[in-house]
């Protein structure tokens, strides 16, 4: 993670350059004071969204605790609606477009999948499971794996091998749970 944060001042360099392109492009295309009160617009639309998506996302959280069920939905879905809020926010037309994408729910759930892989990626197995619940996974049974023989041990009574399954099934529905 700390290997991409050197590339942070040049692409925060290039989407600056990029929203004054896109700036100019507009205010040539509809007039300066139009494209002043868009990105104005935006702006306000964007911080009254996030007071709105804040209070949505600990409602959700509070909600979720409440009842007892893991509130990683919930987390990342508030998570999705106070970055476009935010992004809304900043002052810029390329920025407000992401924002308001990032709002539309289907996008937002797009996002809030992603949002929630990456947080797999990145944390155990037991907090992920703690955040988001049993993972859901299919497994498909192919042909059984012959397994490596143990080598032999110097103690006087051999640990069992484990048999491969031999089970025809086709996929086996189930839940991974790390307690």
């Amino acid at each position: 993670m700390r290997r991409g944060l050197k590339y942070v001042p040049p692409a925060l360099l290039l989407f600056a350059l990029l929203e004054l392109t896109v700036f100019v492009l507009v205010g040539r295309a509809v007039g300066f004071g139009p494209a002043v009160l868009m990105v104005f617009g935006a702006s306000l639309l964007g911080l009254v969204l996030l007071r709105r998506e804040g209070m949505r996302a600990w409602r959700g959280f509070r909600a979720a605790a409440q009842a007892g069920r893991p509130p990683g939905a919930e987390v990342t879905d508030g998570l999705v609606g106070l970055l476009g809020a935010l992004l809304l926010a900043l002052p810029g037309l390329v920025s407000g477009v992401v924002g308001l994408l990032l709002l539309v729910p289907p996008l937002r759930r797009l996002a809030g999948g992603g949002v929630r892989r990456a947080t797999e990626r990145r944390v155990s197995s037991m907090v992920a499971g703690d955040l988001f619940g049993p993972r859901r996974v299919r497994v498909y049974r192919g042909a059984p794996q012959p397994t490596p023989e143990p080598a032999p041990s110097p103690s006087p009574c051999p640990a069992p091998s484990p048999q491969p399954v031999t089970d025809p099934g086709k996929a086996i529905e189930g839940e991974i749970v790390d307690r």
